[in-house]
C-alpha cells in the first residue's frame, strides 16, 4: 500500500520562505513536508492503482481554469487541534471547488472536519511556540497563480514526495 496525499504546492521563494518559518518554530515536519495547501487528505492505495487514480485527476484539473490565490495573515484550529496556518485571503472559492472535484475523482470518504484551505506553518507544538508563529506571521502576505496541483507520495524517511503535476484548464 501507498499513502498519497494531492495539494497545490506553494511556489517558490514563498514555499522555502513559509518551510523556513515553520523550521524555526519547531515543527519537526518542515522537513518532510512541502509548502502546500491540501485538497485532498492522505489515503492509502495499491501500487497498482496510482495510474489510474492519476488518470482520474488529471480529468479534475481539466474541469478548472487557472486561478489566482492571496495568502495574508494567520489563523489556527486550536483548541480543536494544535495548528496555526498562513489563511487563503483571496481564491478559497477556486480552492474549494477544486477540493471537491478531487475527493470525487478520489472517491474520498466524507471529511472529519469542514473543508478550510490553509498553509500549516506550525502543528502540534507548545503553546507558546504556537502562539509565535501565529504572531510572527501574523503580517505575512504572498499572492500566486495556482496552474496545477500534484499528487504526492509519501516515502519512509523522505517525506512527502511530489510525483505528478496536473496542469488546471
Amino acid at each position: 500500500m501507498l499513502t498519497m496525499g494531492v495539494a497545490i504546492a506553494v511556489p517558490e521563494p514563498y514555499g522555502a520562505q513559509l518551510r523556513a518559518w515553520r523550521s524555526e518554530f519547531g515543527d519537526p515536519m518542515a522537513e518532510t513536508v512541502p509548502t502546500h495547501i491540501t485538497l485532498a487528505p492522505p489515503i492509502e492505495v495499491e501500487d497498482d492503482e496510482v495510474e489510474g487514480v492519476a488518470e482520474r485527476l488529471a480529468k479534475a484539473a481539466l474541469d478548472h481554469e487557472p486561478f489566482d490565490i492571496c495568502l495574508r495573515g494567520t489563523g489556527t484550529f486550536r483548541p480543536v487541534t494544535p495548528v496555526v496556518y498562513v489563511a487563503i485571503a483571496t481564491g478559497h472559492e477556486c480552492i474549494d471547488q477544486l477540493a471537491r472535484s478531487v475527493r470525487v475523482q478520489l472517491g474520498s470518504p466524507p471529511l472529519e472536519f469542514p473543508f478550510h484551505p490553509h498553509v500549516t506553518v506550525a502543528q502540534h507544538l507548545d503553546e507558546s511556540a504556537l502562539d509565535r508563529a501565529s504572531e510572527q506571521l501574523n503580517a505575512y502576505e504572498c499572492g500566486f497563480g495556482v496552474r496545477s496541483f500534484s499528487l504526492y507520495l509519501h516515502e519512509e524517511g523522505s517525506g512527502w514526495m511530489p510525483k505528478r503535476d496536473f496542469s488546471l484548464g
